[in-house]
C-alpha cells in the first residue's frame, strides 16, 4: 500500500508506538494500516446423511469440489455469512445447527469457520460461482478432487463423528498439502 485509504497521502513503513511489527503508517493523518487475516465462513450442509458439495466455477481451484463458503462480510455474524454463502453458491437455505470446524491457516492469513447445518427441504442449485452441486454419500466423496484442505478435514471429521453421533467443535491449524497437515 503506497497511499493512505483514509486521507490519500503517502504511507511509510514503520513500527508504530506500542507495536512490534512494521506497518504502513500515514505520516499525514497517522492512520495505521493493519493487514489482518480474512475470515471464511461456510457450511457442511447435510440432507438425509448426504453432504452437499459444490464444484467451483471460479479460481482458485476451478472445477474442484468444495463446501459452500466465502469471505465474511461486514455487519454479519459468521453463521449469517455461512448461510449467505450457501445461498449464493448452492441456492440453498440452511438450518444452522452448530459451529463445527475452525481452522487457522497462518501461511495465507485466513481463518475458516464451518458450521454443521441441515439443508432445508433438500433443495439446492448452482449459483454463479458454481458449476454444479451434488449430494454425496460418504462412499462417493471425490476425495482426490477436493479444492481445499479445510474441506477434506471437515469431511473426515464429519464421517468419523457421525459414527458416534458426537459432533464436537474441531479447532486446528492447517499447513499445506505437501506437509500432510492439511
Amino acid at each position: 500500500m503506497s497511499f493512505c485509504t483514509h486521507c490519500g497521502q503517502p504511507t511509510v513503513d514503520k513500527i508504530p508506538l506500542g507495536d512490534h511489527k512494521v506497518r504502513q503508517v500515514c505520516n499525514n493523518c497517522g492512520t495505521i494500516h493493519y493487514v489482518n487475516p480474512k475470515v471464511i465462513c461456510g457450511a457442511l450442509a447435510i440432507w438425509q446423511n448426504k453432504v452437499l458439495l459444490c464444484r467451483r466455477a471460479i479460481e482458485p481451484r476451478y472445477g474442484l469440489w468444495t463446501l459452500p463458503a466465502g469471505y465474511m462480510e461486514l455487519h454479519e455474524t459468521m453463521a449469517e455469512g455461512a448461510a449467505r454463502e450457501t445461498r449464493e453458491e448452492a441456492e440453498a437455505e440452511l438450518k444452522i445447527e452448530q459451529l463445527y470446524c475452525v481452522y487457522d491457516i497462518p501461511r495465507i492469513g485466513q481463518i475458516y469457520s464451518l458450521f454443521k447445518a441441515e439443508l432445508i427441504d433438500g433443495k439446492f442449485g448452482a449459483g454463479e460461482e458454481t458449476i454444479e452441486c451434488r449430494l454425496f454419500e460418504e462412499k462417493d466423496i471425490p476425495w482426490t478432487e477436493l479444492a481445499f484442505p479445510s474441506v477434506e478435514r471437515t469431511l473426515q471429521h464429519y464421517f468419523k463423528d457421525r459414527q458416534s453421533n458426537q459432533f464436537e467443535i474441531h479447532l486446528e491449524t492447517l499447513g499445506t498439502r505437501l506437509d500432510k497437515t492439511g
